[in-house]
């Protein structure tokens, strides 16, 4: 995408606004910052944000809903859409996973409870851009079939909407409670001829959500809810107005997660007697009042606008999920209440600990310790502290234990108003459980490909979580603690292959292959591993000794930025914003740019900023490159427009990029300023020739969180041409793990885990100076010198020493196949899911109930003909073979499955057959795996020939028949009796 640039804005006049507190805040003078907010930006491409009213980390979030599935629907609104379904209370911000949409209102002329998804009238309504407005905490909109206005606006657990009907005659409201997701449970009940309330449980990515609502009406009902079948008003009712004089009709609604009462109170105590005007004035000046804690100067008007519409955008979630009396529904589902702090849901921390959380404890500290108040609750509530929660639901969704990081982030920048002890307990039981991989990990010091999926990710990923544990303990004197997960956080050398320089998988001790580093496959999350092999934020310097010096890793991000932008393996629709393989659309790949500065090029790091700044995010519905990602992406954004990023939270340390704007201030809780200014700034001049910290020579490429938090002022004189600041090598940033060092795990560097006459094992360390050690069968360990030969089935054991550090020792069982045995595929399998090539059938390795983990070979819409010659016409009384099904992935049985015999390998007899008649594919959610046999009179054969046939298209009851989605096919093991 290219920004087009338009500098139609002279430059603002600041003034100065004191504050009760007597600090001075800067602001703008002559323009409301809301009015620099373009709530659209996002809600076209894969931005997944929605444009309705809502505050800063509200609970509520009134929006217009346009689309009912899909991924692109996320957000329940897409730019490119012409029907508006109805306005709901709920909604997710830039998730890759939809939910919410909870309590739809559709202000219509008629009685119609179909929502006309089917293409019937139904009571969605035609809209055009043209006649809808979207600010912060505001929303209008233009009905043109029914010529209805609708306004929203917002308080934090309650919001108004405003309608304006054509004329007095039929106005009609729709309440439908069977909106987007699967309804479980609900009720509609008429309290008085103004008031209804009622409930909703539904399922969706939260599997048990549960809102209660309140609703006040500004005009009396007529009739009983407007429904012809009894219990069709539990799920959708509509309501007729008396209201003659056709004057605005006014709907006030309170939510809960809690209770119809806790939902009554959030409405009378926010709004109340309030009117439309004055709650929308309040609630803009909310925003007004969150979005001058940074203040921008610039001439660009696009520029500013992105700027605060990310700050708009970053400071929506997480939510709060507490009514007003302290009440909220716990991770346990019960009732809980404090008013000791507020707690939230709504933690896309995979994504938002990496910028987004940073931000926070620069200008929302106090915000910071409601959120692991949150964390520590949740933690009692529900024996875990989450990754990913929504609405008290567990969704099982992303990796690591990110809240670890955020808790470490905030203590040592002295954010510490919760139970410290507490914390750091919660931090460990996170690091100790024995599931997602963290059993391999803390035995092995890395996670098998064979045990788990995402095994490379998750490796890299705990690593860092294990550091930021680390500097948490050491600052508490927690000195065992210290030593333990400073080593733990090294176990990211066990995942690199000194020969790609890559990060890779390890299976059964193998580098997992055929390698393709463009490929999307199971080792990685939502990434490959170009997007994946840079991530040791908290050990750079070590990484670098591992690459081979500072020379390697510029050549390698040179080449991550001009690779091809393409990848092969499976579709990943988060993989977007490509320059290069560097994908700024997903959050592996958001620090990769700023390490430049580590390798002494900082002038590389401000080129790769300035292009991300002002080409991959625009003034536009397609303005964000991937997924908001609850503020993440505009969090990267508001950093690196200030001229800084947190590559490593919990180092407190922010790397220098390039700034955007001509000044920047940021007004900080403590009454002080931190205000960045620059000299000869222009789209040109974007390389730092020079920089001050409060007026004193800066000739380092980062700054500490103190500079900050103690206000100050960063000065940047800027050119057009590389300069020589910050190159000398005590100029640079690091990240350095320099005592408790490990000896990373060896590896076997070549020989075959299946052979059949005998195989050449090769081993190796990605420390060249340790020791290896290796056993076959149980025998005594000795030295590894040379390359050695295994010609029966055996289990090799092998460890690495250096300087009396033992690593793990591993463990690998290599297999004998029958060396008359042989395979002969006339389908082709998907290179990610190979089972181990082109033997995979045969090699005597059995797959587990997770496909991920590699030992399936999977067809994507293709049959599998499969032909084995067992050397010599023998006996055959059994044929087997296995086959997977996991419906949530798309993997089914195959339709039919016939075997033949043949003695030439031209001309087959038909064995046998089995069929799963289709009547019989039914949904489930259960992973099960089945063995087919085979049977028959004796009968001499020396070729064996199976047919699989594929499912093909999807059921229609399945979630991808929509997209014309295809089955998978995932087989294994052909064994011959």
């Amino acid at each position: 995408m290219k920004l087009k640039l338009t500098c139609i804005l002279t430059l603002l006049i600041f003034s100065c606004t004191k504050k009760n507190d007597n600090s001075t805040i800067v602001k703008a003078s002559n323009k409301s910052f809301i009015d620099y907010v373009n709530p659209f930006i996002g809600t076209g491409a894969h931005g997944h944000t929605y444009p309705g009213a809502t505050l800063p980390f509200a609970m509520m979030q009134l929006s217009p809903d346009t689309r009912l599935d899909g991924w692109d629907g996320c957000s329940g609104y897409h730019y490119s859409d012409n029907y508006i379904y109805g306005f709901s209370h709920t909604h997710l911000s830039g998730t890759g996973v939809s939910d919410y949409g909870d309590i739809l209102l559709m202000p219509t002329d008629s009685i119609n409870f179909n929502n006309g998804a089917d293409g019937t009238k139904g009571y969605r309504d035609h809209f055009s851009h043209d006649k809808e407005i979207a600010q912060p905490g505001y929303y209008k909109v233009h009905l043109d079939s029914t010529n209805i206005d609708v306004e929203l606006t917002v308080s934090k657990r309650s919001g108004i909407h405003k309608y304006q009907y054509q004329n007095n005659k039929n106005q009609y409201l729709i309440l439908d409670l069977e909106h987007r997701d699967k309804l479980l449970d609900s009720k509609i009940e008429k309290i008085s001829d103004t008031e209804v309330a009622g409930y909703r449980f539904s399922e969706a990515w939260a599997k048990d959500q549960r809102i209660f609502f309140y609703i006040k009406f500004s005009h009396p009902i007529i009739g009983d809810l407007g429904a012809s079948e009894p219990l069709l008003y539990q799920k959708k009712a509509a309501f007729q107005f008396d209201n003659p004089k056709n004057k605005p009709v006014y709907v006030k609604i309170g939510i809960s997660a809690v209770d119809i009462e806790g939902a009554r109170k959030n409405l009378e105590e926010e709004i109340g007697t309030k009117t439309f005007n004055s709650v929308k004035k309040e609630a803009q000046d909310t925003w007004n009042k969150q979005l001058e804690k940074i203040v921008v100067q610039s001439s660009n008007k696009d520029y500013k606008t992105n700027f605060y519409t990310a700050f708009y955008h970053a400071t929506i979630a997480p939510n709060l999920y507490q009514d007003v009396d302290g009440r909220y529904r716990g991770m346990d589902l019960n009732i809980h209440q404090t008013k000791d702090f507020d707690y939230y849901t709504v933690f896309s921390l995979w994504d938002t600990y990496r910028a987004a959380h940073p931000l926070y404890t620069i200008i929302e500290q106090e915000k910071t310790n409601d959120f692991i108040n949150t964390f520590l609750a949740k933690y009692e509530e529900g024996g875990v502290m989450h990754i990913w929660d929504l609405s008290g639901n567990y969704t099982g969704c992303m990796i690591g234990y990110h809240a670890v990081p955020v808790i470490a982030d905030a203590y040592l920048k002295g954010i510490n108003d919760y139970d410290i002890e507490k914390a750091f307990k919660a931090m460990k039981h996170s690091a100790t459980r024995d599931k997602l991989g963290l059993k391999s990990y803390k035995s092995l010091g890395f996670i098998p490909v064979e045990e788990e999926s995402e095994s490379v990710s998750k490796t890299l990923e705990y690593a860092y979580d294990d550091w930021t544990i680390a500097q948490m303990a050491k600052s508490l004197g927690k000195n065992e603690d210290y030593i333990t997960f400073t080593q733990r956080a090294q176990y990211y050398k066990n995942s690199f292959d000194p020969n790609t320089q890559f990060m890779r998988g390890r299976y059964k001790n193998t580098w997992f292959n055929p390698f393709d580093p463009y490929e999307v496959n199971f080792n990685y999350t939502e990434a490959n591993a170009w997007q994946y092999s840079f991530y040791v934020p908290q050990d750079i310097s070590s990484f670098i000794n591992l690459l081979g010096g500072k020379n390697k890793l510029e050549a390698n991000l040179d080449n991550l930025f001009q690779a091809k932008a393409e990848t092969s393996g499976r579709n990943q629709a988060d993989i977007t914003g490509l320059i290069g393989q560097y994908a700024h659309g997903n959050e592996p790949s958001h620090h990769m740019a700023y390490l430049y500065n580590f390798v002494n090029k900082p002038y590389k790091t401000q080129e790769k900023i300035h292009q991300i700044l002002t080409q991959l995010y625009t003034n536009s519905p397609e303005g964000i490159s991937g997924n908001e990602d609850c503020g993440q992406m505009s969090a990267w954004y508001i950093f690196s427009s200030l001229g800084f990023y947190p590559v490593t939270p919990a180092s407190n340390q922010y790397i220098i990029g390039t700034p955007l704007f001509e000044k920047s201030t940021i007004n900080l809780e403590n009454g002080k300023k931190f205000t960045v200014t620059t000299e000869n700034l222009s789209d040109t001049n974007i390389y730092i020739q020079s920089a001050t910290l409060n007026n004193q020579p800066l000739n380092q490429s980062f700054i500490s969180h103190s500079d900050i938090i103690n206000g100050g002022i960063l000065h940047f004189k800027m050119g057009d041409t590389p300069s020589k600041w910050a190159t000398k090598d005590n100029e640079v940033p690091k990240t350095e793990i320099s005592e408790h060092t490990i000896t990373p795990v060896p590896y076997i560097e070549k020989g075959d885990i299946a052979f059949k006459e005998q195989t050449q094992v090769s081993l190796n360390n990605v420390d060249q100076d340790a020791s290896i050690f290796f056993s076959i069968n149980d025998k005594p360990f000795k030295l590894y010198q040379s390359p050695f030969i295994i010609s029966e089935k055996s289990i090799l054991k092998i460890y690495s020493e250096k300087k009396d550090v033992k690593s793990a020792t591993i463990q690998t069982q290599f297999h004998k196949i029958d060396p008359n045995l042989s395979v002969t595929l006339k389908t082709e399998y998907a290179n990610q899911y190979n089972g181990g090539g082109n033997n995979a059938l045969i090699d005597g390795i059995y797959g587990t109930k997770d496909f991920r983990t590699g030992t399936w070979q999977g067809y994507f819409d293709e049959d599998l003909i499969a032909i084995i010659d067992t050397g010599e016409s023998k006996k055959v009384n059994l044929v087997t073979i296995n086959f997977l099904q996991d419906q949530k992935s798309w993997i089914f049985y195959p339709k039919q499955v016939s075997c033949y015999g043949s003695n030439d390998g031209i001309n087959f007899t038909q064995i046998d057959e089995n069929k799963f008649p289709e009547r019989n594919i039914v949904p489930s959610e259960e992973v099960t795996t089945k063995k087919i046999f085979f049977k028959q009179v004796p009968k001499k054969y020396r070729y064996i020939k199976i047919i699989a046939k594929k499912l093909g298209q999807l059921p229609e009851w399945h979630l991808g028949y929509k997209h014309n989605g295809r089955s998978w096919l995932f087989a294994d093991e052909i064994t011959i009796k």
